[in-house]
C-alpha cells in the first residue's frame, strides 16, 4: 500500500508465512496465511536530503495488551526468526521495486533503495524474542550483509525489563555500544500507565527506570522516550510535570545552568485510532499545547510527523483483523532458548 505524506510517498508491504500447522488458527478457515507488516518512511533531513527508514516486525502480533496498539488486539501468533527480520529489510531494498506503485524515482541508481535508519516498531515486542533480534540485527550491522552502523538502529520496547538486561549487555560488550534505545512510556505514573499497558502491573516505572539507566548512551546517543498522546488519557498539564519529575533521573531535563544537553528525548507520537478505537486521535492544538508544556518543564521534545495513517500504516496501526483476538504460537523452543541464553550474536 502506497500513502503520500509531505517527504515522500509511505509504502507498506506484506510477507506472507505458511499457515500454521497446529494451534487454533490452522483450523480458522478465514485464516489462510500469517501475514509480517514493514512500513518504509520517508525522512528529508535539515539539509534537504530525503532518507528511508524501514520499520520492521519482530513477531506476527503481540503478547504486551496496550489498548491503543491495533497489533496487541490480535494477541501473539508466533515470533519471527532473525532470517525474517532480516529478510524485511531485503525486501524493502531489492523486492519493492518491482511494485506498480513504488516510485521509480524512489530507488538507487543500482536499481536498489537504500534504507538508511531500521527501527524495530513494528509488529510485536522485540524484547519477547530478544534472541532472534539480537541474531536479526547482528546479520543486518554485517560488512557483508546490510552494512548498517549500530547508531543507524533502534529498538523500541514496551518496557520487558528482562529483554532490556540482555540487550544492554550485549551493547556493552560488542561494537554496538551507540544501539538506539526507545521505551513506548506514555504515562507519566504507575495509575495511567497500568491503565494502558498491562505490563506495568508486573514491571513497574521505577524498576523500568533503573534498567534504562543502565543501558550504554555514547556521545549524542539520547534514549528516545515515546509518548502516544491519547486525548483524556495522558495529556493535561499535570501529566507534564511528573513525565518531567520522572525523566529527572535520567538526564531528561536541560541543564541550561551548564549548558548540558538532556540525555534523552521525548518524542510525541499523535495517537493514531486503532479500529473500534475508544479515543479519537488528539486536536491539533492539543498536540502543540502538551509539547509546549514538556518544553516548559526542561525536557527536549520532538514530534512525530504521522504518515500512513490513511492506509493503518502509522505508529500502532499494523495488524492483521482477521486473526484480531486468537492466539497461536509456535515456537522452537530450543532454538529460542539458546539465542536467549546467549546474546552475544558473535
Amino acid at each position: 500500500l502506497r500513502s503520500e505524506s509531505g517527504e515522500g510517498p509511505v509504502y507498506k508491504f506484506v510477507q506472507r508465512l505458511d499457515r500454521p500447522d497446529a494451534g487454533p488458527l490452522s483450523r480458522d478457515e478465514r485464516v489462510e496465511h500469517l501475514d509480517i507488516e514493514s512500513v518504509v518512511i520517508p525522512m528529508v533531513g535539515r539539509r534537504g536530503y530525503r532518507t528511508h527508514t524501514l520499520c520492521v516486525s519482530s513477531q506476527v502480533g503481540c503478547a504486551m495488551g496496550c489498548d491503543f496498539c491495533e497489533t496487541a488486539q490480535m494477541g501473539l501468533v508466533r515470533s519471527l526468526t532473525a532470517a525474517e527480520i532480516v529478510g524485511q529489510w531485503h525486501a524493502a531494498t531489492h523486492a519493492l521495486d518491482d511494485h506498480p506503485d513504488v516510485d521509480p524515482g524512489d530507488a538507487r541508481s543500482d536499481g536498489g533503495r537504500r534504507i538508511s535508519n531500521i527501527v524495530f516498531m513494528g509488529m510485536g515486542e522485540p524484547m519477547d524474542n530478544i534472541g532472534e533480534v539480537i541474531r536479526a540485527i547482528a546479520v543486518l550491522t554485517d560488512h557483508n550483509g546490510a552494512g548498517l552502523a549500530a547508531s543507524k538502529i533502534t529498538v523500541s520496547t514496551v518496557g520487558r525489563i528482562d529483554g532490556l538486561h540482555k540487550l544492554a549487555d550485549v551493547a556493552n560488550t560488542s561494537s554496538w555500544r551507540r544501539l538506539g534505545l526507545a521505551v513506548s512510556l506514555n504515562a507519566p505514573n504507575d495509575d495511567v500507565r497500568t491503565s494502558i499497558m498491562p505490563i506495568n502491573k508486573g514491571m513497574p516505572m521505577g524498576d523500568l527506570r533503573e534498567a534504562l539507566a543502565r543501558f550504554p548512551r555514547i556521545g549524542q546517543n539520547k534514549l528516545c522516550v515515546e509518548y502516544v498522546l491519547i486525548p483524556g488519557v495522558n495529556d493535561g498539564p499535570t501529566h507534564a510535570a511528573e513525565l518531567a519529575e520522572y525523566l529527572a533521573p535520567l538526564g531528561g531535563r536541560i541543564d541550561r545552568a551548564r549548558g548540558a544537553p538532556p540525555s534523552c528525548v521525548v518524542n510525541v507520537i499523535p495517537y493514531n485510532p486503532r479500529r473500534d478505537s475508544p479515543w479519537p486521535a488528539p486536536s491539533e492544538e492539543r498536540v502543540d499545547a502538551f509539547i509546549a508544556e514538556l518544553s516548559g518543564e526542561g525536557l527536549f521534545v520532538k514530534r512525530r510527523r504521522t504518515k500512513g495513517r490513511d492506509t493503518m500504516s502509522a505508529c500502532g496501526q499494523l495488524g492483521a483483523a482477521s486473526i484480531r483476538k486468537r492466539r497461536y504460537v509456535g515456537l522452537d523452543v530450543s532454538a529460542v532458548g539458546a539465542a536467549t541464553d546467549d546474546p552475544d550474536p558473535r
